[in-house]
């Protein structure tokens, strides 16, 4: 999944918390939080502007959707697999996984009223394969040849190839079904207009100019309850309100002041790690909550370059790199080290990584080099988007790759998001910084959009054996647990190859208040906010 920094341009404010007309001037009464009822007010620096599923992938805009609309399947909290949402019971039809078939729960209603129906399934597909959005989720739906509506209650997916991951990713937003009489089929609907079938639905939403112009991004959203929902969940609040916000220092702000009542994973490492200190010795009234997190980062590289396609520089570099040290100086523990394309808590993980290079090890990389007859030493390039711990994360790593004076690394940041990834569909980085939040998980979701031709991060590496034989026999594994050794043969040739080094895995921290209930219930792998678990006692 896109992350919202790479969906939105870089924004200028300070903080980025009031509405706004043009530029960014502050109003003070919008940034306070709801004290009131069971209300409850959360920051994040997700900034997103959409919220059309079919336009709509990025972190900060599936926090919204995953609350608002019904898919067939959801993920039940800490959950590796979907279960039935909108649907009463899916399941694969034919043997080789080519066929899926799902019942929908009778008398389904949209929050305007309107029933929702399976011929509403089937356009909401349709529609999202049809607009293709550059921004949007329509890839996750390319396995899908036709789908079909049997009545008003049964739809039927037949797919081009055997795709066993097709339920995860219809329980993403990617498979949100939307109003067929409400959404057009050719084109985005505008915000304001937006109606799904969710826990919640849309009250208000408030969107602000970034400094020096460009597209408006949301503001403040607030949700209600959906009376015309009837699904599983059970809200324990009364009302919902999204705060958006750029600066980590000024959600801090917000979290302190009561302008919010909890904070999702959003804070700047140093400070998260602080108030988990803070909390652990009884200095603040604050609770924090750490948790497992499928988030994950790499150092990628162009592997058409002159000097990064040779295999032995990349083997060298994975030789150089010191997880352990970047987790404990750098980021202070909100992280740990990744020595596997697929994160811990996920099935398919493992260690590939470690077990072929270990811990840091110069000489290693020295005979890594002068096998290959490399001349020292090597001349690379590393860059970097924006990140929440400044230049410090690629300041550390040029200092570890250039340990023995094996490498001459310049590192440089490209702090406008869409700069950053036009520069790398074009080839102009060696070896560049990515993260990557995953849209379900599932070990192919960490492989296939990473690291075959159609990498989404334009490695211009793929080998025949992962792309054209291992990952289609994985995805014909309806039991995913079944698959675990095929992702293993994958790992193993991407640890030999290196088009990408895995280098750490997020912790979620989520700060709240002391009167927040719930936080515990909902942080999770999923990576699904549920909205409707968070509760307040009296303050």
């Amino acid at each position: 999944m896109k992350t919202s920094a790479e969906r939105l341009a870089a924004l200028g404010c300070a903080g980025l918390v009031a509405v706004t007309v043009a530029g960014c001037g502050s109003v003070t009464d919008a940034v306070k939080g709801d004290s009131g009822g069971k209300s409850i007010t959360m920051g994040t620096r997700g900034l997103t502007s959409v919220l059309d599923p079919a336009g709509a992938y990025d972190t900060g805009s599936w926090l919204l959707l995953g609350n608002t609309y019904q898919s067939l399947l959801a993920f039940p909290a800490a959950a590796s697999a979907p279960a039935p949402d909108a649907a009463q019971s899916c399941e694969f039809t034919s043997g080789d996984a080519t066929q899926y078939h799902c019942v929908l729960r009778p008398g389904q209603k949209f929050s305007n009223g309107h029933p929702l129906t399976a011929a509403d399934v089937v356009y909401s597909i349709e529609r999202t394969k049809k607009i293709k959005d550059p921004n949007g989720p329509a890839g996750l739906l390319d396995t899908i040849k036709s789908v079909e509506a049997k009545g008003d209650n049964e739809v039927v997916f037949q797919l081009s190839t055997a795709d066993a991951t097709l339920p995860a990713k219809l329980a993403t937003p990617a498979g949100a079904v939307v109003d067929h009489q409400v959404f057009p089929a050719d084109k985005l609907l505008d915000n304001e207009k937006i109606v799904g079938s969710g826990p919640y639905k849309f009250d208000s939403i408030e969107t602000m100019t970034p400094a020096g112009g460009g597209a408006k991004v949301l503001a403040k959203v607030v949700l209600t309850p959906n009376d015309k929902y009837v699904g599983n969940a059970k809200l324990l609040n009364s009302k919902f309100t999204v705060r958006y916000f750029d600066s980590p220092s000024d959600l801090k702000d917000a979290l302190d002041k009561g302008d919010v009542d909890l904070t999702d994973n959003s804070l700047e490492p140093n400070t998260a790690s602080q108030l988990l200190s803070d909390q652990q010795s009884g200095k603040t009234d604050l609770n924090v909550v750490q948790a497992e997190s499928s988030d994950v980062s790499f150092i990628a590289f162009n592997t058409k370059d002159e000097t990064t396609g040779n295999v032995a520089v990349r083997q060298a570099a994975a030789q150089l790199i010191d997880r352990k040290a970047l987790a404990r100086d750098v980021f202070a523990r909100t992280v740990e080290p990744l020595y596997s394309m697929v994160p811990t808590g996920v099935t398919g993980h493992n260690t590939a990584f470690f077990d072929k290079y270990g811990d840091q090890d110069v000489s290693k990389a020295k005979a890594i080099l002068a096998a290959a007859k490399i001349s020292t030493p090597v001349k690379l390039n590393l860059t970097s988007g924006r990140s929440r711990t400044g230049n410090a994360e690629i300041d550390t790593l040029k200092k570890q790759l250039e340990a023995g004076g094996l490498f001459q690394v310049t590192a440089q940041v490209e702090s406008d998001p869409a700069a950053y990834q036009k520069g790398r569909s074009e080839g102009k980085y060696q070896a560049f910084l990515v993260a990557w939040a995953a849209d379900y998980p599932d070990p192919d979701n960490f492989i296939g959009p990473l690291v075959t031709g159609a990498s989404i991060f334009h490695t211009g590496w793929d080998d025949p054996r992962i792309s054209q034989k291992l990952l289609p026999e994985g995805l014909k594994q309806a039991d995913r647990g079944a698959a675990v050794a095929t992702y293993n043969q994958v790992q193993s040739i991407l640890a030999d190859n290196v088009p990408m080094i895995p280098v750490f895995q997020n912790k979620a921290f989520y700060a709240a208040k002391s009167y927040v209930t719930g936080v515990e219930s909902t942080v999770d792998s999923t990576g699904v906010f549920r909205f409707w678990d968070i509760g307040r006692n009296s303050k």
